[in-house]
């Protein structure tokens, strides 16, 4: 009789169970003496649909009087838990994930927990990263992914990391085949070949021991020389041009891998050329630290925005896996390539298959950094915006505006072409006129920069001189009336009157519609609050009056 009442109440209780929350169980049904034994309950799996109605249960863990509180345990790592049923139904296979609910009923009794596995909702803002990795172990994620992933890191991340692993993965069998293919070139190997050749021609003129540390000497200050020069490009680099990065790391990413495979270049070439080595070395070494001061920088911009969570040195972890991963699996490729008979003695076969894979080493890099969809606003991204709401009144999202971004072209080069900074003796124009200096101040009262019109012909050419107390906005502006000016003046226009009226009738067409513009960007996603539009501050102007 005991044992059909407990079984009586586990069919009561997992019909319950199935019900809508909140559970309105009456006291008088969930006393010590109804209860099941706690053997049971911990074995009882049930699965139930999910309604908005369980969803505001599940936030709420304090109940009226009458009745039964419930807490709800969620596994943070059960978002992707395969059902029991996968091996034995596959066709029938959801996404499940795991909670626990505890109910707190008699102060007395044993908490019991009761496990669910549920059918997740539907999300359509996010994104595809964890459907792509439904496949691959807790234990590989765990491993590879940072903490919460894909939630925890940028839309792009898997991409790029995707194909990031082969682009380093040819790096690193060029590495082998290059390095590999060098014979001699060790100044260990170097100063104990020359330095027996010494020892037993000159031993009756000097002690050998002596010529020995000579030449280990001057071998050790070759070295020093060649390595030394690339410390001080590294030094430049940093000091000089830190700047850069932050605007277009993309751009900067690729121009690094271009410079480093020259650099690998000229180490190739010592080969063909040992009487120059150490020139040839130097190059290719000050070519190398080059690109490793802008590899560097532009990739901790990378890596801080794919840290959406604040989570950039475990994002930086991440990726030294998947660096270490690929280059273990590019040395040992390496090495089977350079282990085959005769390539070694081969130079021109060498260089062959050097040059093959770092061609196809260059074409991966491009293809990881063309998956890199940033929201925030550079001069790149703000001229095919700009030139997008000109034209067409409509502004692209930035996933569109990214593949639209040209990584190879520097921006100075885009038309129409744009200086930025520039001084007022360049504004007042070949003549240096005073008057029409009085007149663009004129025009641009209100305005935190001035532009004037360098050129009236194919090749019109924009000059910016910014004010004090400039901002990123300005940039904006002044780029939108030099598109402006560029897509509607006419180009038959000589005189300045002429120019004068073009320029204040671009700045009433912008006072009209970079509202519209701004609310457009803000619509279509773009993050307006973080911005690589920078001033130039080498040349500011500001005006002073001075009492006659």
């Amino acid at each position: 009789k005991t044992c059909n009442e407990s079984l009586n109440q586990i069919i009561v209780m997992y019909c319950t169970l199935r019900l809508p929350l909140p559970f309105h169980i009456p006291r008088t049904r969930t006393t010590l003496s109804c209860k099941p034994k706690r053997r049971r309950v911990e074995h009882l799996r049930c699965r139930c649909a999910q309604s908005s109605e369980e969803e505001a249960t599940d936030d709420n863990s304090v109940r009226v009087e009458g009745v039964v509180s419930i807490v709800v345990e969620r596994y943070g790592n059960g978002t992707s838990k395969r059902s029991s049923a996968f091996n034995a139904f596959p066709q029938d296979f959801k996404l499940t994930c795991l909670v626990c609910r505890y109910l707190l009923d008699d102060d007395d009794s044993p908490l019991q927990g009761f496990l669910e596995e549920r059918e997740p909702k539907p999300d359509t803002n996010s994104n595809s990263s964890e459907t792509n990795t439904v496949w691959v172990p807790d234990v590989v994620k765990d491993f590879v992914f940072p903490t919460g992933f894909p939630g925890s890191v940028s839309d792009d991340y898997l991409d790029y990391m995707l194909w990031q692993f082969p682009t380093n993965v040819t790096g690193w069998m060029c590495n082998a085949v290059g390095v590999g293919s060098f014979s001699g070139s060790s100044p260990a190997a170097t100063a104990a070949a020359s330095a027996a050749a010494i020892r037993f021609s000159f031993m009756p003129l000097l002690s050998h021991v002596v010529l020995f540390w000579l030449l280990w000497f001057c071998l050790y200050c070759r070295w020093v020389s060649k390595d030394g020069i690339g410390a001080l490009g590294r030094l430049l680099i940093g000091g000089r041009f830190g700047s850069l990065f932050d605007d277009d790391p993309k751009q900067w990413r690729m121009y690094a891998d271009f410079i480093g495979s020259a650099g690998s270049f000229f180490d190739l070439a010592t080969q063909l050329y040992p009487s120059q080595f150490l020139l040839l070395a130097s190059t290719g070494n000050l070519a190398k630290a080059v690109a490793r001061g802008l590899r560097d920088p532009s990739f901790r911009v990378i890596q801080n925005h794919f840290a959406i969570s604040g989570n950039l040195g475990e994002v930086a972890a991440k990726e030294e896996v998947w660096e270490v991963g690929a280059q273990l699996i590019g040395l040992g490729l390496g090495i089977l390539i350079i282990d085959t008979p005769g390539l070694v003695k081969s130079f021109p076969f060498v260089s062959l298959t050097w040059t093959s894979i770092r061609l196809v080493h260059l074409w991966l890099r491009y293809q990881s950094l063309a998956v890199l969809r940033f929201d925030t606003i550079n001069l790149k991204r703000a001229r095919i915006l700009i030139q997008s709401h000109v034209m067409h009144s409509v502004v692209p999202g930035y996933v569109e505006c990214n593949k639209r971004e040209n990584i190879l072209v520097w921006q100075r080069f885009m038309k129409p072409r744009i200086i930025f900074g520039v001084s007022l003796e360049e504004v007042s124009g070949l003549e240096k006129s005073v008057f029409k200096v009085k007149a663009l101040l004129k025009i641009y009262t209100k305005e935190k920069y001035i532009l004037t019109l360098n050129k009236l012909n194919k090749d019109t050419e924009f000059s910016v001189s910014f004010k004090v107390n400039a901002t990123s906005r300005d940039v904006l502006r002044c780029l939108w009336q030099a598109y402006w000016l560029y897509e509607n003046m006419e180009e038959s226009l000589k005189n300045k009157d002429s120019v004068f009226h073009w320029l204040k009738q671009s700045l009433s067409e912008m006072e009209n519609k970079f509202d519209d513009f701004l609310f457009k960007l803000d619509t279509a996603g773009w993050n307006l609050g973080e911005s690589n539009l920078k001033i130039p501050n080498h040349i500011l102007i500001d005006l002073e009056s001075i009492p006659l």
